[in-house]
C-alpha cells in the first residue's frame, strides 16, 4: 500500500512541477510614454531663482532647451524636434522625447508652469543641482506604472517637472538620467 501512495505522490508532483513556470519581469501595459504625473495641483507661488526673458507661454520656448542631444538614447536624427508637445493643458509648456528599446517605450517628458513652483504630493528623495533643490520621487519598483523618475525644481520665476521612464535599464539609474536633465536645464536657464 505504501509503494501506492508514494508512486501517486511522485506522479502527483511530477505533473505539477511539470506545469509550473516562472516568468521574470514585470507585466506594463503598452501604450504612449508617460504616467500620471504625481504633481500636486495647488501649489504656492514660488521665490524666484532668476527671471526668464522667454515668453513661457511662447511655442515651446522652454522645450527647446532640451534636445536629443542632451539625452542618452540612440535615435537616428539627434537634431530632430521633440515627439509631442502640448499635450499637457494644465501647464504652459508640456513636451516629450519618446523612442523605442527593446520594444520598450524610453524616453523624457517635461511639463513647464510659468510663476509657480510644481511639487509633488509624495517624493522619496533630493538632489542639489547646481545649487538648485530638485526633488525627486523614484518609481522603478512601482508595479503599478512603468519604470519612472519624477522629479521637480524651481526653475526661471515657475516650475518644472521631469518624467523618465525606461524599463529598459541600458541608460542607467532613471532618477540619475533625470538629474542630468535637470542639470542641461539649469545651464541653459533664461535669465533677465
Amino acid at each position: 500500500m505504501r509503494r501506492v501512495v508514494l508512486t501517486l505522490l511522485v506522479a502527483a508532483l511530477g505533473l505539477v512541477s511539470g506545469c509550473a513556470y516562472t516568468v521574470n519581469g514585470t507585466p506594463v501595459s503598452a501604450g504612449v510614454l508617460d504616467i500620471e504625473p504625481p504633481f500636486q495641483s495647488n501649489s504656492a507661488d514660488p521665490t524666484p531663482t532668476s527671471g526668464s526673458s522667454a515668453d513661457p507661454k511662447a511655442d515651446n520656448a522652454y522645450c527647446a532647451l532640451l534636445s536629443w542631444k542632451d539625452l542618452p538614447y540612440d535615435v537616428k536624427d539627434k537634431s530632430a524636434p521633440p515627439t509631442d508637445t502640448g499635450y499637457d493643458t494644465q501647464f504652459d509648456q508640456s513636451c516629450k522625447w519618446q523612442t523605442t528599446v527593446d520594444k520598450l517605450d524610453v524616453g523624457v517628458t517635461l511639463r513647464f508652469r510659468a510663476g509657480r513652483s510644481i511639487s509633488l504630493e509624495q517624493h522619496n528623495g533630493e538632489f542639489q543641482v547646481g545649487g538648485r533643490k530638485v526633488t525627486y520621487f523614484d518609481r522603478t519598483t512601482d508595479t503599478t506604472v512603468q519604470p519612472s523618475c519624477v522629479l521637480v525644481m524651481d526653475y526661471a520665476g515657475g516650475g518644472v517637472g521631469i518624467i523618465v521612464i525606461d524599463g529598459s535599464a541600458r541608460f542607467g539609474a532613471i532618477c540619475e538620467q533625470g538629474k542630468k536633465v535637470a542639470e542641461v536645464l539649469l545651464s541653459k536657464e533664461p535669465t533677465r
